[in-house]
């Protein structure tokens, strides 16, 4: 559930602590309508090791091709096998990863010198020629990576060196710099890349890949299994733990049912519908952390009813926000003002508050949003909205949609789909057809709001209900070409209020990330950072 690649900002006051760590970027409280709790970027530390524990997915992961690699659950998994080139930490900086370092000599040029020694799981050695054939493969069409408009910009990828890698650049892009902490710079084995073909990144084909964990085994529909890479390169990250099994339950119900037995040693993104219960059982504890994510709705079809702001405004303002949240989100959240959580934007924390004060509040006005409607001369029209058992957050939200539209004249209509035909939105046009708002978990893999912005842009991947505004998309170019943060943040509020303003996003709700954990075991990272962070090196016991 996602709109786009889409929390070290650390918010000082009790009303919005809960979405983000602390303003030290360590910690922050909040009460969102239920019992107090905490934001940390990471829980207490192992005290031994172990030699297996059993990790919960909410879906079965569709790939595990680094390039098609879109969501949570395959993100996830390769977050232990596969490294980037820079990588993003629990406290939602970027720091080097399989580059040692790196130079911007000038707007259009970036280069990467590369960590030596590092091996694959096969025990093969990185060169600079398994990063050119990683990263050159998200541009060729035939490989279908959503993350080929993050290369865009891109005018050569070269081996400048046995150890280094060059990318030249038509016009500056800063944003595609950051990402190379996420999927797009995932660096694979050429080698492995040629071998296994169009197997690559399946159950047949498998991965080889540099992180502390190799992929062991894969039964479908069952359960997945990684092993700890003795020769992994990092010390500091070297794996407390032997094998990890991850187990796919779709159900939240027996999820819930699986962390109570202690059949699932933990999982991230913790079900909302029984937050309640899991944060009261002896059985383990629920952490919150820093998150970039916001609940969102993304428009899908300008052309129908949502086309007039008049009506995107309207139902903006029908929605009862304070209750979503605690209907959706177990009461632990806050309302959004944009489109991106505040915990976003981490690249420049002291600066937000004063950005986020700068937005209007929600408004909740039943009255005024169906005066909008009529003047719109859109009562009575039709909006289809897709809703989805994926999570028990979506139909909440999905019902509370439907009523709020109700209520201002609207006839919003709900399509449910499958779980696997919900994700297929994010992907295939196609799959959006008749369709006028989808309910996302938008979120950053970098500590940058801009990537989330980028997707707004005219013609690009992630901008799924083909939106266009000139003003916008020259406001991003020249966010992108800044390569100071400070200044870059300031550009991107441009973007923000922007997107305030013409609604192509309706904001909902900011929630922390959550993870649960069984008595058994501790030192998990507990924000969204698990996306690309080896999160599993650092679990271990939690009794020595």
């Amino acid at each position: 559930m996602r709109l786009s690649r889409a929390t070290a900002l650390l918010l000082c006051t009790a009303a919005v602590a809960a979405t983000t760590a602390g303003c030290s970027g360590a910690t922050g409280t909040g009460s969102g309508g239920a019992a107090a709790y905490t934001v940390t970027p990471t829980s207490p530390a192992a005290k031994g090791a172990l030699d297996s524990l059993t990790w919960s997915l909410y879906a079965e992961p569709y790939t595990l091709d680094y390039a098609l690699a879109y969501d949570y659950p395959p993100n996830t998994v390769l977050a232990n096998v596969c490294e980037q080139l820079l990588r993003v930490t629990p406290d939602l900086k970027i720091e080097p990863g399989l580059a040692v370092k790196y130079a911007n000599p000038d707007p259009k040029t970036w280069v990467y010198t590369l960590r030596s020694g590092v091996t694959f799981h096969d025990g093969t050695t990185m060169t600079a020629d398994d990063v050119v054939a990683s990263l050159t493969r998200h541009m060729d069409p035939a490989t279908g990576s959503p993350w080929g408009s993050a290369f865009k910009n891109v005018a050569a990828i070269t081996r400048s060196g046995p150890l280094e890698v060059t990318i030249k650049l038509d016009k500056p892009d800063v944003l595609l710099h950051e990402l190379l902490a996420a999927s797009p710079g995932t660096v694979e084995s050429a080698a492995f890349l040629r071998k296994a073909g169009k197997d690559y990144g399946g159950p047949k084909g498998k991965v080889n890949c540099t992180g502390p964990y190799a992929l062991d085994s894969w039964a479908q529909g069952d359960s997945l299994t990684l092993k700890k890479h003795p020769a992994y390169w990092d010390s500091s990250l070297a794996p407390k733990t032997g094998t990890v099994k991850f187990t796919f339950i779709e159900d939240p119900a027996a999820r819930t049912s699986a962390f109570l037995s202690g059949t699932a040693d933990g999982g991230y993104m913790v079900p909302s519908s029984s937050l309640a219960q899991l944060r009261n059982t002896p059985k383990g504890k629920v952490y919150f952390g820093p998150n970039t994510a916001a609940a969102d709705l993304a428009v899908l079809d300008f052309k129908g009813t949502l086309g007039d702001l008049k009506v995107r405004q309207a139902l903006s303002m029908a929605l009862d926000r304070k209750n979503i949240v605690k209907a959706a989100a177990g009461g632990v959240g806050v309302p959004a003002k944009a489109p991106t959580a505040r915990g976003a934007w981490a690249l420049a924390p002291e600066r937000t508050d004063a950005y986020f004060k700068a937005l209007p509040d929600p408004v909740y006005d039943v009255a005024a949003a169906k005066k909008l409607v009529a003047e719109a001369g859109a009562t009575g029209r039709k909006v289809t909205l897709v809703t989805s058992t994926l999570a028990p957050e979506i139909s909440v939200v999905a019902n509370a949609v439907q009523a709020a539209g109700k209520q201002i004249g609207l006839d919003v209509r709900l399509k449910a789909v499958a779980p696997e035909e919900y994700s297929s939105i994010f992907v295939d046009p196609n799959a959006r057809k008749g369709l006028d708002l989808v309910i996302t978990n938008g979120y950053d893999n970098t500590p940058d709001p801009l990537e989330f912005y980028q997707y707004l842009r005219t013609g690009d991947f992630g901008n799924y209900g083909n939106w266009s505004n000139p003003e916008y998309d020259a406001a991003f170019d020249r966010a992108n070409a800044e390569p100071d943060p400070a200044r870059r943040s300031e550009l991107t509020a441009e973007l923000q209020k922007i997107a305030v303003r013409e609604l192509p996003i309706i904001p909902l709700y900011e929630a922390p990330y959550s993870v649960f954990l069984g008595s058994r075991v501790t030192g998990a990272p507990t924000g969204i950072a698990q996306l690309y962070y080896p999160w599993a090196a650092t679990i271990g016991a939690a009794q020595s």
